[in-house]
């Protein structure tokens, strides 16, 4: 689900994708590819990656199911890796930024944080596919 406040129509981002849990993961640069080989062996478990979204909220409600390609996401594997060697977080965080030619399709942020969570950042709807979307309202008491 994804309902922030800063939401945009024309990009996705899924907060906590998956845990990276409590391996090896440092200030080694090598540790992403690492990282990025985990990512892509949990793709293996999913048929399909649905997101619902709340693009806006009370009164005038709009919602979005949207369809993530999983051959999309699979894209990753040749994406280019950059570890934030200058962060003063550790682990230390990274990207992975996926590209077709010159356009960005999305990127995958290793949060080095607490919860060592793996989000998926500005990716580009136009890449997926609108299953439904809903628009109603609700008057106000």
């Amino acid at each position: 689900t994804q309902a922030d406040k800063g939401i945009r129509e024309d990009k996705i981002w899924i907060s906590k994708f998956m845990e990276l849990g409590k391996g090896l993961w440092g200030d080694n640069p090598a540790d992403l590819e690492t990282l990025l080989d985990l990512f892509l062996a949990h793709l293996d478990h999913y048929e399909r990656v649905l997101i619902l979204r709340a693009l806006q909220k009370a009164p005038n409600w709009i919602y979005e199911l949207v369809e993530v390609p999983k051959a999309l996401l699979m894209l990753a594997g040749s994406g280019k890796l950059e570890m934030k060697t200058e962060s003063r977080q550790f682990p230390k965080p990274g990207y992975c930024f996926v590209r077709e030619g010159e356009t960005e399709l999305f990127q995958l942020y290793f949060d080095g944080g607490s919860e060592r969570k793996l989000q998926l950042k500005n990716l580009l709807k136009c890449r997926c596919m609108v299953h439904a979307r809903w628009e109603f309202t609700i008057p106000e008491a």
